[in-house]
């Protein structure tokens, strides 16, 4: 077994915010037969001692009611949620949050396709902005099982022949989120997405909504006085959202196989094997899990480092129109020079990108940074025979010449992995992995999908 072991556990452990909220229970109301006076509370005025003491007897017995009207409503769903993660999942699904109104960031992280989506856009692999003039520029990736992810950082593999430093964690395709809070505030502010001319503008906007009490009865009366530390707060309160048990459910048919509760298929276990054994797919090397463990927490599948594969350019891109324009992933992370060790070059993580959790997989393609691949089959595949059998993933240029990475400058084509299992090839040769292997691979990773997802 090569890195997967030591990294199954890439970040900390999956820690709902909050407790559960008691469950609340409306005043009981005493029923008066319908010809019976009710007694009167009090039979008399009487001393000041004896008013001050009915009153506090009728704030006691209103109490309850009282603390009903105020706690905000809460669908069938929300039970379980603490205020703060409550007040996150108002922002997260709120429609007037960006500009123009009308997108939120469920738009592109529906709940039912495992929170991820692309808003109804006309190209599968991008998001569709505010407004209908603008798209992203790479797929929107899954908010599921991110709490997994370690902070952006340079980690020691020491799972190879020789210990090395490598790039792993953060938010992002390309790790320039700190954290989830972080990372909730990018799209809110970005003008190919929500569109916000700055977190003042969003504060404001949150600041009139019906769910603003909420933030105050959380954060303070005068949480919206100062925008900045206010975003942070809203923010934070996305995170907890997050990290609520409705984003790492553990709830796949492969969860229930090591629980002991079902039985894959025959070639479900086939794929299963192919995925874990590292001279064939090795898959596991990145997407990490633990073979001996029967734990799901031990399987977030995968260890959020870094990788530049060469994949194929997506013409469907509208910035790709420009054969100039190159998205360059890791080396172009803001601050990443300030941080980088001496040993690493940055010009060797031009081209990288953070390793997405293959938990869902079957239902968020198209796949990879750029949306590359609209089928699941496709995307194993070309790992498979990307070395073997060029021709079939790349254009040629117009020279007839295979224009392999075609997606990368020249400078940096030499960058791409081609060491290891299963990118170890020579075009001709026999791929690590053949059809029925591919497709045994597929039938494992579909097993993946949590209940509820499509």
């Amino acid at each position: 077994m090569t890195r997967n072991n030591a990294r199954a556990k890439a970040g900390p452990g999956f820690i709902p915010l909050g407790r559960f909220p008691a469950k609340r229970i409306p005043a009981r109301v005493k029923k008066t037969h319908k010809n019976k006076k009710p007694e009167p509370l009090f039979r008399s005025i009487g001393s000041g001692k004896a008013l001050a003491a009915g009153a506090a007897f009728l704030l006691l017995a209103i109490a309850p009611a009282l603390a009903d009207a105020a706690a905000p409503l809460r669908a069938a769903d929300e039970q379980a949620l603490s205020d703060q993660q409550l007040l996150g999942k108002r922002i997260f699904e709120d429609v007037t949050l960006s500009e123009p109104q009308g997108m939120s960031c469920a738009s592109c992280h529906a709940p039912e396709h495992a929170f991820q989506g692309n808003n109804k856009s006309p190209i599968a692999a991008v998001a569709l902005g505010s407004t209908p003039d603008k798209v992203g520029t790479r797929k929107t990736p899954t908010l599921m099982y991110k709490a997994y992810s370690p902070a952006f950082g340079f980690y020691i593999d020491a799972d190879g022949a020789k210990p090395k430093l490598e790039p792993r964690g953060g938010q992002f395709w390309d790790g320039r989120a700190a954290d989830l809070a972080e990372q909730a505030s990018g799209p809110l502010l970005n003008p190919l997405e929500m569109n916000n001319p700055s977190a003042e503008a969003v504060v404001a906007k949150i600041a009139r909504a019906p769910y603003a009490d909420l933030a105050k009865t959380l954060y303070g009366p005068e949480v919206f006085a100062d925008p900045k530390a206010a975003m942070g707060k809203m923010m934070k309160s996305v995170a907890a959202f997050e990290l609520s048990p409705r984003f790492a459910p553990f709830s796949s048919k492969f969860d229930d196989w090591l629980r002991g509760k079902t039985e894959l298929t025959a070639e479900e276990k086939r794929g299963y094997a192919i995925f874990i054994d590292t001279k064939k797919s090795n898959c596991v090397d990145c997407h990490a899990g633990k073979p001996e463990s029967k734990d799901p927490t031990d399987w977030i599948f995968s260890d959020f480092s870094y990788h530049v594969l060469g994949v194929p350019r997506n013409a469907a891109i509208p910035a790709n129109a420009n054969p100039e324009v190159f998205d360059l992933g890791l080396c172009k992370r803001p601050g990443l020079e300030a941080i980088l060790p001496k040993k690493i070059k940055l010009a060797s993580l031009c081209g990288a990108f953070k390793a997405p959790t293959l938990r869902n997989v079957a239902v968020t393609g198209p796949y990879f940074h750029n949306g590359a691949f609209p089928s699941l089959r496709d995307a194993v595949a070309f790992y498979a025979t990307r070395e073997t059998d060029p021709g079939h993933w790349y254009p040629r240029d117009a020279k007839g010449k295979i224009d392999k990475f075609n997606d990368l400058p020249k400078a940096y084509k030499a960058s791409v992995n081609v060491e290891d299992v299963p990118y170890d090839r020579k075009p001709g040769q026999r791929p690590r992995l053949n059809d029925q292997e591919i497709d045994a691979l597929v039938a494992f990773l579909k097993t993946l999908t949590d209940r509820g997802m499509n």
